[in-house]
């Protein structure tokens, strides 16, 4: 028997409400960065900056700004002058459970690459997926963007191995956002023969901060701010949230920065988390599970446990499956960056830094020919989404090049 997406009654319909799936596998591909795609970004970038809803949500209001009109031109011009290139189809996209708005920008990317689209969001109620479908529906009853209809479902159902199977039967690219443990379920379903995937797995990310520079910064304070949201805003789920501080520098310099940097997100979290009482627990459990199966460690003691920092001896290879969230850090001190070398495998992301010059961090990269590390970015800007990512160019993977001889 074969089967259509309406065989599935599992299926929600988030935009459009009521798509005809068949246009979606027949559409034709446009070119990477058209005219007709940044039109549409563009208004649904100034759509999204004017409700008042998403103005409540620091990430929907990220997003918006990062498809502005500017941006997208800057994004363009990168990849001129390069070879004739085309979508390649039907791109299958399933976002993670955990992060709201990570599902619009993969919906974005395949979109400026020049597919058709369709997006599992995820399947808890957040206000942030229903504030951009809202502005996508909008815009796609318009008669200027109504064609694009056919570039542009987004669904929501329950795992479910028959639907899987079946929109990635019909996709020429399957892109997977999740844990290995959920990139593994989701290859159990076949893709055709000329299909791939794009797996985003489980990562690592670490922050660098050289404590020799860091209490003379202009702004200190600041830069407890930028860490609380590279870690906090998300609950420390990202993968591009920080879990591990190393701190570069004197022993003394080391101690009152630690003193000042500590302080000061303290005061930060106090003032803007919410830590529900499971979370207190679970991290408490996991420092003092850690501490007691682990020589060279201790739990540093504070009057709340708003911030659980576990200082190392020495590090240890696997320190990357042994993390917690909401408040959770392991730190060390060390002489050079060199230090972290055998620790980095290709788990590791992003390093997150204060107080290091470009030059230093790029020839830590290429003079140790490091397996991991796929982002450097000061402070504050983990979170910022990039059209490379995790070493992926991702309009080169999602378009394909067509050659021209003369």
């Amino acid at each position: 028997m074969i089967h259509t997406p309406h065989d599935f009654p599992e299926i929600k319909n988030k935009v459009p409400l009521h798509p005809v799936f068949k246009s979606v596998f027949t559409a034709k591909p446009f070119t990477p960065f058209c005219e007709e795609v940044m039109s549409f970004l563009q208004g649904l970038s100034a759509g999204l900056l004017q409700d008042t809803a998403a103005r409540e949500y620091p990430d929907v209001v990220s997003f918006a700004f990062w498809c502005r009109t500017g941006a997208l031109r800057a994004m363009k011009e990168s990849y001129s002058g390069q070879q004739m290139r085309l979508g390649r189809g039907v791109v299958f996209h399933i976002a993670p459970s955990n992060v709201p708005v990570n599902f619009a920008y993969s919906l974005v990317v395949g979109l400026l690459a020049g597919n058709a689209n369709i997006v599992r969001v995820p399947s808890r109620d957040f206000p942030q997926v229903e504030i951009i479908c809202s502005t996508l529906s909008k815009l796609l009853k318009q008669d200027e963007f109504s064609h694009l209809s056919d570039h542009i479902v987004l669904i929501s159902y329950d795992k479910n191995d028959a639907v899987t199977d079946f929109f990635s039967a019909h996709c020429d690219v399957r892109v997977i956002w999740g844990g290995d443990r959920t990139i593994a379920d989701i290859r159990r379903s076949p893709l055709s023969p000329r299909s791939f995937d794009l797996t985003f797995a489980d990562r690592y990310s670490l922050c660098v901060i050289n404590a020799d520079v860091y209490p003379g910064d202009a702004d200190p304070a600041k830069i407890a701010v930028d860490f609380y949201n590279d870690t906090y805003l998300f609950d420390q789920n990202a993968c591009t949230a920080p879990h591990l501080v190393i701190w570069l520098g004197t022993e003394l310099n080391v101690k009152r920065a630690q003193e000042l940097f500590w302080g000061s997100l303290h005061l930060v979290v106090a003032e803007k988390y919410t830590l529900q009482p499971v979370s207190a627990v679970d991290k408490l459990a996991d420092a003092y599970r850690f501490a007691a199966f682990t020589e060279g460690c201790h739990v540093r003691k504070r009057e709340d446990n708003l911030i659980v920092r576990i200082q190392l001896d020495h590090l240890r290879q696997g320190l990357e499956d042994v993390r917690s969230t909401c408040g959770y850090f392991y730190e060390y001190e060390a002489k050079t960056l060199e230090e972290i070398v055998p620790l980095v495998n290709r788990k590791f992301q992003t390093l997150a830094y204060s107080g290091i010059e470009s030059a230093v961090l790029r020839s830590f990269i290429e003079d140790n020919r490091l397996t991991g590390i796929d982002r450097i970015v000061p402070i504050g800007r983990t979170l910022d989404f990039s059209l490379i990512w995790d070493g992926y160019d991702l309009i080169s993977m999602l378009s394909r090049t067509v050659l021209l001889y003369h």
